[in-house]
């Protein structure tokens, strides 16, 4: 028979004096609030235009590589936004693990079509890429200055993640990380407003993906 330690028993008797209803409960309280707002669900992605909508995009930049326009996708999510009466410009050069080298390529589209919300679609590499503009369009300087906690000062635009593998989480982290190309130093850039404000989560999107892929991601 398991022992209940004293601190234990002291704990819920402080529960029990607590709590009027008489309930008693091991689990600490806690008020989780996230940041980002999680769509699943088959074929979900279809909704991604109607959801840039929601945060009042007019311009959208799609960050990507040319995998995923292989397989489709990018096409397939250009289409959705542009019939809800969007704007859409594609960045599709997104490397793995991407540098600073992809983060001002990518700003450089972004700047030049006068964007308002951005899509990453694909891995976590194409999500960042997408952060790391988003840091540098809305704040200025280069990746450096955002290498830490909290560094970015203004707020962001609106970000929607789409991951199209199931193995990083970036869509659901605040944190940008890119290597200097350089030095090659990797440099993970933090912050709260670097989150996704949406997640969609579409299975059907990680079907096609390489099977190699497909087991390291799970």
């Amino acid at each position: 028979m398991s022992k209940i330690s004293g601190k234990t028993k002291e704990r819920v008797a402080q529960d029990a004096r607590l709590n009027p209803r008489g309930a008693v409960s091991f689990v600490p309280a806690f008020d989780y609030q996230p940041r980002t707002r999680i769509i699943f669900g088959l074929n979900s992605v279809d909704s991604v235009g109607e959801l840039a909508r929601e945060l009042g995009a007019r311009t959208v930049l799609v960050v990507t590589d040319p995998g995923i326009v292989t397989a489709g996708h990018a096409d397939r999510v250009e289409h959705i936004l542009q019939s809800c009466g969007l704007g859409v410009v594609v960045f599709d050069e997104v490397r793995e693990n991407p540098t600073t080298r992809d983060v001002d390529q990518c700003l450089a589209v972004a700047k030049s079509a006068g964007i308002d919300t951005i899509v990453g679609l694909g891995g976590g590499s194409s999500m960042d890429t997408a952060k790391g503009c988003n840091f540098l369009l809305t704040n200025g300087g280069r990746m450096k200055d955002y290498w830490g906690v909290s560094k970015a000062g203004r707020p962001m635009l609106p970000f929607i993640a789409i991951p199209t593998t199931a193995g990083t989480g970036s869509e659901c982290q605040s944190a940008a990380l890119i290597a200097d190309e350089r030095t090659h130093q990797k440099m993970a850039c933090l912050d709260p407003k670097a989150a996704a404000r949406i997640a969609v989560l579409d299975p059907a999107l990680t079907v096609s993906q390489p099977p190699l892929v497909t087991s390291h991601s799970n």
